[in-house]
């Protein structure tokens, strides 16, 4: 088996594996399906509240669109079973109060989906941690309860142990958009949020990117300056990294930024999903954009160093790796949005493994065509002999090489094949092969035949073409007719041709010491009897 159908056997049994693993857990859904709890109760949660995620976004809707009573069945019931309706409606004064002075809750994602909830979190099995309170010195974990009703549903509720320790605020910390000025428009409101609030974070997000943009490029034309200063080469790295790498440094000190402005948490956490999709695409921006830099890079250094064959591979590598890239990037994205792509992936590994077995040929051609450049038995403009057929190699593509004979046809050899095959390379050997043999007549003089053979050991090791690898004349048969002796030896040249003329005239100057010699050649002939009655 050649190494490319090795590798195209373990890339067949990779998906096969990575199929049976998202078989048995993949929900019987489709291929984008919301995320939801993997052990579903009995009964649905009237409000909802069926996961630690879905309680969260349950509760940041009701505050969001002021709806204190609502809220309120967020919080813990048994904690509040104690206390009339207005001091619970206080609960919730003072806990959104909290969260938008200090409050920091976990990313969507980062919070448990399962209606078990977390349970590698260390807490106890009916508790979730899903952020945390920083108020000057007091640090309260916010934590969530599961509990189960009557009929079997189970809920999950801001625990007790939050709600006891939420500080007393007399007043509220001012929103980023009075410190503007807009809150004149929080009349106004966009999917539960106020257009004030909209207003101000946006005047924000985008004084941030103007500042990290100027801040960014200046690094680069400075880190340029030094680099050309200190190495006198190119600066290899464009300036078209400098918008997403910009975007990427807003996105990571937005979370640390709007907090301290007074963004209220409703809005962080709404604007935190947006943010990492587009952290996340501006991240497979400057990974694209460093794919082209490096690969242009390589496919330019192949080119310099007289290696076209690599050209077409790399960009084959390039397109993979960008392919690859955009995958993640779409996958990453699709789980920020909250989608479960289990079931995606499970069909993506049904649709691979079909597809690795329906392009076989074609993928193991790709494999060798890896295979021949990394390995490198040839490059092009190679005399080679491989399988039973020798010529010079003409171009080495992606799929297939092509080698021109000496009769000047050209044959196409597949790359999988043609990985496969014992190659042998003219063009890399040092020196040529001299191996000839003399057919001397058997009435030859023994005396006679040996000075021949130790002269012409002399005469050979002494030639200007012949080298000091090996060099041997000796008798390898004694035939009815005659002796084989035998010659050989290396002569140094820079390619066939030379050689067959150093050849030649080596050949020639043995033929003359001959002369020299009480021998003859041993020609071919027969002898006739004839015997009469």
């Amino acid at each position: 088996m050649s190494l490319a159908q090795k590798v195209l056997m373990l890339i067949v049994l990779f998906w096969a594996l990575m199929f049976d693993q998202f078989a048995h857990a993949a929900p019987t859904q489709g291929f984008l399906t919301p995320i939801t709890a993997r052990n579903e109760p009995k009964h649905k949660d009237t409000f909802g509240r069926d996961t630690p995620r879905s309680a969260v976004q349950g509760f940041m809707q009701a505050i969001g669109d002021g709806d204190v009573v609502l809220a309120t069945h967020y919080l813990d019931g048994r904690y509040l079973s104690s206390m009339k309706q207005d001091d619970a409606k206080k609960i919730v004064g003072r806990f959104k109060k909290a969260l938008d002075a200090g409050g920091r809750l976990d990313a969507d994602l980062q919070i448990s989906g399962d209606s078990l909830g977390n349970l590698s979190d260390n807490l106890p099995a009916d508790l979730d941690k899903v952020g945390e309170i920083h108020l000057m010195n007091a640090h309260i974990d916010i934590l969530m309860v599961r509990h189960e009703s009557a009929d079997g549903a189970v809920y999950w509720q801001f625990a007790k142990q939050t709600l006891a320790n939420l500080p007393h605020i007399t007043k509220s910390t001012p929103t980023l958009a009075e410190n503007m000025g807009l809150d004149k428009l929080n009349h106004h409101r966009i999917f539960g949020v106020n257009v004030g609030d909209i207003m101000a974070l946006a005047l924000l997000v985008v004084g941030a990117y103007v500042v990290i943009y100027v801040l960014v490029w200046l690094m680069y034309w400075l880190a340029k300056m030094i680099y050309q200063g200190l190495m006198g080469g190119k600066y290899r790295i464009t300036p078209t990294v400098i918008m997403p790498l910009a975007i990427i440094i807003v996105a990571m000190l937005l979370p640390q930024i709007m907090l301290p402005m007074g963004v209220p948490v409703n809005l962080r956490t709404s604007f935190g999903r947006f943010k990492d999709v587009i952290a996340w695409g501006a991240t497979a921006w400057l990974v694209l954009r460093l794919i082209d830099a490096l690969f242009g890079r390589a496919e330019a250094l192949s080119i310099k160093h007289n290696h076209p064959e690599q050209v077409s591979i790399l960009s084959l590598l390039r397109k993979i790796a960008k392919a690859l890239m955009l995958i993640l990037a779409v996958i990453i994205i699709l789980g920020n949005l909250g989608f479960d792509l289990t079931t995606g992936m499970a069909a993506l590994g049904v649709s691979g493994l079909a597809l690795a077995f329906s392009a076989q040929k074609t993928i193991e051609n790709l494999i060798g065509s890896v295979v021949v450049v990394a390995d490198r038995p040839v490059r092009v403009g190679d005399y080679c002999r491989f399988g039973n057929l020798e010529g010079t190699v003409i171009d080495i593509g992606i799929r297939s090489s092509r080698i021109r004979t000496l009769n000047r046809t050209v044959v196409t050899v597949p790359n999988g094949e043609f990985s496969s095959m014992q190659i042998e390379n003219y063009a890399k050997r040092d020196m040529f092969h001299f191996l000839h043999q003399l057919y001397i007549a058997r009435d030859a003089d023994a005396d006679e035949l040996g000075r021949m053979i130790r002269e012409l050991q002399m005469f050979i090791s002494s030639h200007d073409y012949v080298n000091n690898e090996w060099t041997q004349v000796h008798i390898i048969e004694m035939r009815q007719d005659c002796f084989v002796v035998q010659i050989r030896c290396y002569i140094d040249a820079l390619g066939v041709i030379e050689f067959y003329g150093k050849q030649s005239e080596l050949i020639l100057d043995i033929l003359n010491q001959l002369k020299n010699y009480q021998v003859s050649h041993a020609l071919p002939t027969q002898t006739v009897h004839v015997q009469s009655d």
